[in-house]
């Protein structure tokens, strides 16, 4: 019988929204996987674990990124944010309340990467057309909603940024 060798634990220390998490966990371990279960985070989503359907988005020092596809251990040291840390105000974030009310929320599970990836793009673009937005998007996979109150709601956003 040969007999499969234990893999020894690495401690990972990291920032999350804003609070420092210290676990031991084995090289292998994806991103997705310490936060949801080690940290307890369990917004980011897990769906294709191919880095395909956007849902396991999460920012990791202010780069949106697949944590489906990141060993936890490569997130060291860093910053991350997840969908529960968009807004530690105890409000909700702009593009929260926008999703809502453009109607671009259904089951809701492609929501917390979107709403990730939604935050760094409407970092890097004040004033965004529809086709970037649709671009951006492109990469976030949703059954429900047809994209369209989406893109309706991170163009309010945009719109909303740039008049104040």
């Amino acid at each position: 019988m040969i007999q499969a060798a234990k893999h020894e634990k690495v401690l990972v220390r990291v920032r999350i929204n804003g609070k420092l998490y210290a676990e031991e966990v084995e090289p292998r371990r994806l991103l997705s996987d310490f936060l949801r279960e080690d940290c307890g985070l369990t917004g980011t989503h897990v769906g294709c674990e191919h880095g395909v359907c956007g849902a396991c988005t999460v920012r990791v020092n202010g780069a949106a990124v697949r944590s489906c596809l990141m060993f936890a251990v490569q997130a060291a040291d860093a910053e991350i944010t997840t969908v529960e840390g968009l807004s530690l105000d105890g409000s909700r974030h702009p593009l929260q309340d926008a999703l809502s009310e453009c109607h671009g929320l259904q089951c809701g599970f492609c929501t917390p990467g979107i709403l990730m990836s939604a935050a760094e793009f409407l970092e890097e673009h004040q004033d965004p057309t529809t086709e970037q937005i649709q671009e951006m998007l492109s990469g976030h996979l949703c059954r429900c909603t047809g994209y369209k109150g989406i893109v309706e709601a991170i163009a309010k956003v945009a719109k909303e940024q740039k008049d104040r």
